[in-house]
């Protein structure tokens, strides 16, 4: 038996080598290229730089307008998951607590709406609120990550108010609070775990998205982070030294935020799993 144990654990650490290896290879051919000269990457991309030269990151600094694109992406992201776990947690804990018919089919509706893929409804999207002049706003932009990113976090937290005991609300309801207070009080902080896994979640999606945001941000000040990288695509040619170092530094945040937020990460899957 121990020697199964031991066979399976060699295993399962060889397959999980591999998989950290296909996904760590790209980002290490990524970092290398960045530190090289189109000809150099062109004609060999594996090789090593011969010297680490930071001028691929300067011209994409400021080619990208780093600061601006930057800010924009932050506030976008920041609000977007802000809003989207507040009014997620609020209607499912709603659907949750009031049980109708009607609350039944919206939250079914909310389900099956995950399954459109957005490349189904973009240009309708995009006809409408251009035709309403709403068009090249970050505030469109947010409203509209808001209701795509809402279904998915309402089906999560459905699963998770469900398993909070409803005396602890009437406890509160008794003491004085009122509804909203109960809320906020009582239900919302147990649900920290999950808002935790689904903000991390919707961060990586908002901040890396580059779909949305170019069909609504036409201004080249409005640009998020993944938008500025287009920069460095010309007519016949690609600066694919500069476009290696942008796609580096629109990486680097999301990456430095993943690591200091794993933990919570899993520590809602494991609630999760256990409840």
């Amino acid at each position: 038996m121990a020697s199964k144990r031991i066979a399976s654990s060699m295993i399962k650490f060889i397959v999980l080598t591999v998989i950290l290896i296909l996904f760590i290879v790209p980002f290490v051919f990524l970092l290398i290229n960045s530190f090289k000269e189109n000809m150099a990457i062109t004609s060999n991309p594996l090789s090593l730089p011969e010297s680490f030269d930071m001028s691929n990151y300067m011209n994409a600094f400021d080619k990208m307008n780093y600061i601006a694109a930057f800010t924009n992406s932050l506030v976008i992201t920041v609000l977007s998951v802000l809003f989207i776990s507040l009014f997620a947690a609020m209607t499912a804990h709603y659907f949750v607590r009031n049980n109708t018919k009607f609350n039944q089919y919206t939250f079914m509706l909310m389900v099956a709406s995950m399954i459109i893929p957005f490349q189904a409804i973009m240009i309708p999207l995009v006809k409408i609120y251009g035709s309403l002049d709403l068009l090249n706003s970050k505030w469109s932009l947010i409203y509209m990550y808001i209701g795509f990113g809402s279904s998915l976090a309402v089906f999560i937290y459905h699963g998770f108010v469900k398993s909070i005991p409803k005396e602890l609300e009437e406890a509160a309801l008794i003491d004085g609070c009122t509804r909203i207070q109960t809320f906020f009080r009582i239900v919302f902080p147990v649900l920290m775990p999950t808002t935790a896994t689904i903000s991390i979640l919707n961060v990586l999606w908002i901040w890396n998205d580059f779909l949305l945001p170019s069909l609504i941000l036409v201004d080249p000040e409005q640009r998020t982070l993944p938008l500025s990288t287009y920069n460095f695509y010309g007519t016949y040619t690609v600066d694919y030294g500069p476009l290696m170092a942008s796609l580096v530094l629109t990486i680097f945040p999301i990456i430095i935020i993943y690591l200091f937020a794993q933990k919570y990460i899993i520590q809602g899957v494991m609630q999760g799993s256990i409840k």
